[in-house]
């Protein structure tokens, strides 16, 4: 196998970023097979210059084709789980879009299926690509900041417009779509959080739904989080606010990492501040600080970055990166947010009562309305990606 032949399931906003991507040969040693979408119009501008492409309505019809290799699931949230099953249960190579699904418990019944396929299967997580991101994971890791103490992060640099939200009818729904900010906007940043600071053991968290837009789901939040060594964290996230702010801060004994403007910023103590504290015989004595600007090695592939690294790692050239199965962390952190702002700020401990978790958000699913779409158009979603 010299190219990994790819289709892409759903082909809206980010489903035509990435057969761009592929169409444009910026992927190497990949090629562009199938391209499925069940909205024929979505199809038509592709079928009209490229007839060399097998189109198709319906994913099942692309998995069992054998004209793929691989697949790109790009679809509305709840149908990731079930098209990443398809796939895994026919052999075929599967790449989720974010989230890979809207609760734990069908992100778990589709990992039992990856544990048994011979299917290999990442996530569009394309911000551990980022080198700040992957540069302070590393001192994290290696203890270089100590003892984490705060975890903080803005990110409210998400602004939507009411048009945005009119251009799918499953967009802003319980029904459709399964959350707001969380789950559309943030599963980028709460993987990042997780992936390298860890989950927190428990979140108070308070959801404004339809605050800003005219909207059904959360659309500004503010959450609070607790970790196993006591450390404390704020998350905070809407996608009414302009200008909006992306700042990540984790603080230690032994300083702290900022990310901001895609630049990674250590205040590194000169003494553990855990140790001055305990020792020094001085009221107000302060460790001394030495601002460093982190250097790492600039790459930041995005998306192109996931779907080479996949492409290599099928042809035995790289280590997978992101395992999807992986994606479950993201999804328990979501819900958990969601589940305290579904009850007022009450705390939810992780792992999540996955019971409890299904049993409210089925209360919304009933009485959620699918919107009257009134911009049924393609969207550049290249300048969207947030953490840019």
């Amino acid at each position: 196998m010299s190219k990994i032949r790819y289709g892409i399931i759903g082909v809206g906003n980010q489903g035509s970023y990435y057969t761009r991507l592929l169409l444009n040969n910026e992927i190497e040693n990949s090629v562009l097979t199938c391209l499925c979408d069940i909205n024929e119009n979505k199809l038509s501008s592709f079928k009209e210059k490229y007839n060399d492409i097998n189109y198709f309505n319906d994913y099942k019809d692309l998995i069992k084709s054998k004209f793929c290799d691989a697949v790109i699931v790009v679809t509305p949230h709840y149908l990731h789980p079930e098209i990443v099953i398809e796939a895994l249960n026919n052999d075929v190579n599967v790449i989720s879009d974010k989230p890979i699904g809207v609760y734990t418990k069908q992100v778990k019944e589709m990992n039992e299926v990856a544990k048994k396929s011979k299917a290999k299967f990442s996530l569009m997580f394309n911000q551990r690509t980022n080198s700040v991101y992957r540069k302070m994971k590393e001192m994290i890791d290696s203890k270089e900041i100590g003892e984490v103490q705060r975890v903080t992060w803005i990110i409210t640099d998400w602004f939507r417009t009411e048009a945005y939200y009119r251009n799918g009818s499953w967009r802003a729904t319980w029904k459709g779509e399964g959350g707001g900010v969380l789950i559309n906007q943030c599963p980028h940043q709460l993987d990042l959080l997780q992936w390298i600071v860890g989950l927190p053991t428990k979140v108070n968290a308070f959801c404004h739904y339809g605050k800003w837009h005219d909207i059904e789901v959360e659309d500004d939040v503010t959450a609070y989080l607790e970790f196993s060594n006591g450390a404390t964290g704020v998350f905070i996230t809407t996608t009414g606010e302009a200008p909006g702010t992306n700042r990540f801060e984790v603080s230690g004994s032994k300083g702290k990492l900022i990310v901001e403007n895609n630049t990674l910023l250590f205040y590194k103590n000169e003494l553990d501040n855990i140790e001055v504290c305990k020792n020094s015989d001085k009221g107000f004595d302060t460790p001394k600080v030495n601002i460093i600007k982190v250097e790492t090695d600039n790459k930041n592939e995005q998306h192109k970055g996931i779907i080479k690294n996949f492409t290599n790692h099928l042809l035995n050239k790289e280590d997978l990166f992101v395992d999807g199965k992986e994606g479950i962390r993201n999804v328990e952190l979501m819900n958990a947010i969601e589940l305290s702002g579904f009850n007022n700020g009450k705390t939810v401990y992780l792992p999540v009562d996955e019971d409890e978790y299904l049993f409210e958000l089925n209360k919304r699913i009933k009485t959620s309305k699918l919107k009257e779409v009134t911009e049924d158009k393609v969207m550049d979603v290249s300048n969207s990606f947030g953490g840019k």
